[in-house]
């Protein structure tokens, strides 16, 4: 018995140790890393969903404004948008834009750019340089989980030159950074089944 006592207690003492290895190793090579995660800790709310939609709208309408002004101004302005409204500096961002088919998620910042304004990927008009007249959002309902945020429903654009209005589906998922602001990490759109 005393020897089924010694093995398990042994046992315990081995396990205990490589699970604290693991967690160290983990530990330090997130280290590095940990800054760009930290979050604030106050709960995403509705409201705060709808005023970030309504900014991300804005900045839409804007880019294709700006692009009166030339190229340069419309990306510029592009590349303070991302850096301003989605996380790529904070976290993972998962973003499956509305006319993407040949490279349909843009997972860096990079990437975002060019569906937005045209750049690496060929496949790319610049969307954002429609241009654009207003974007309203549809919510069809949001998920709340204090640190994470969803919200999902139909957003129109509508355009600048003719006032045809599109409809597309879209899924945004948002945290919030150190500073209290909302990023986006989640963009997924895409137009309506059409059978």
């Amino acid at each position: 018995m005393k020897l089924l006592k010694l093995i398990t207690l042994g046992l315990v003492l081995a396990t205990t140790g490589i699970l604290s290895a693991n967690y160290y190793l983990e530990d330090a090579a997130f280290a590095g890393g940990r800054e760009r995660y930290k979050t604030s800790s106050k709960c995403i709310t509705r409201e705060e969903i709808i005023k970030a939609q309504n900014t991300w709208g804005k900045a839409i309408v804007a880019i294709g404004e700006a692009s009166h002004k030339g190229e340069y101004a419309a990306e510029e302005l592009a590349k303070e948008t991302i850096d301003d409204l989605y996380g790529y500096d904070k976290s993972e961002v998962l973003f499956k834009p509305t006319l993407g088919s040949e490279q349909q998620f843009r997972l860096n910042k990079k990437d975002a750019l060019s569906y937005f304004v045209t750049g690496e990927i060929k496949e790319d008009k610049g969307f954002a340089l429609q241009p654009w007249s207003n974007v309203r959002f549809e919510n069809a309902g949001f998920s709340l989980n204090c640190q994470i945020a969803l919200a999902m429903g139909n957003y129109y654009f509508t355009d600048a030159k003719t006032g045809k209005e599109t409809k597309v589906e879209y899924s945004f998922g948002y945290i919030r950074n150190k500073d209290g602001k909302l990023l986006i990490i989640l963009h997924d759109s895409s137009l309506p089944y059409n059978p």
